[in-house]
């Protein structure tokens, strides 16, 4: 079983930042290799929005936060980080940190939301125009 705890969201004007946190605790958690963050806003589906490799540095992003984002992770403290900068009213959703298992890291296998395994219970993000 793991556990995922997300912080860091709250309310914030356009052009502004926020860097969301997901501490990750459990016994299991060193075989999942994949973490990553997807969002929901009301009435929509829950969409992609970044990922990484636990085991190394890469990333994928949605082509609707690339360039404003950023996925980081601290080994050391089971942690992922996501850094939103230019922050706009469309990026206002509840944010969910998620974990999977894999055996390769691919975009088409980090953006589908099916397979990952684990979920967080989300953070409020919301942006004013």
């Amino acid at each position: 079983q793991v556990q995922l705890a997300e912080s860091g969201g709250g309310l914030v004007h356009a052009g502004g930042s926020l860097r969301l946190s997901c501490a990750a605790s459990g016994r299991s958690f060193s075989t999942y290799s994949i973490m990553g963050w997807f969002r929901q806003a009301p009435g929509k589906e829950r969409e992609f929005v970044a990922a990484i490799e636990w085991s190394g540095d890469s990333t994928y992003y949605a082509d609707a936060v690339k360039g404003r984002f950023s996925i980081s992770r601290d080994a050391a403290k089971n942690t992922v980080y996501l850094q939103m900068n230019s922050l706009k009213p469309e990026d206002t959703a509840a944010y969910y940190c998620t974990a999977r298992k894999a055996a390769w890291f691919s975009r088409s296998l980090a953006t589908r939301i099916y397979g990952y395994d684990e979920w967080g219970q989300g953070t409020q993000v919301t942006v004013s125009s």
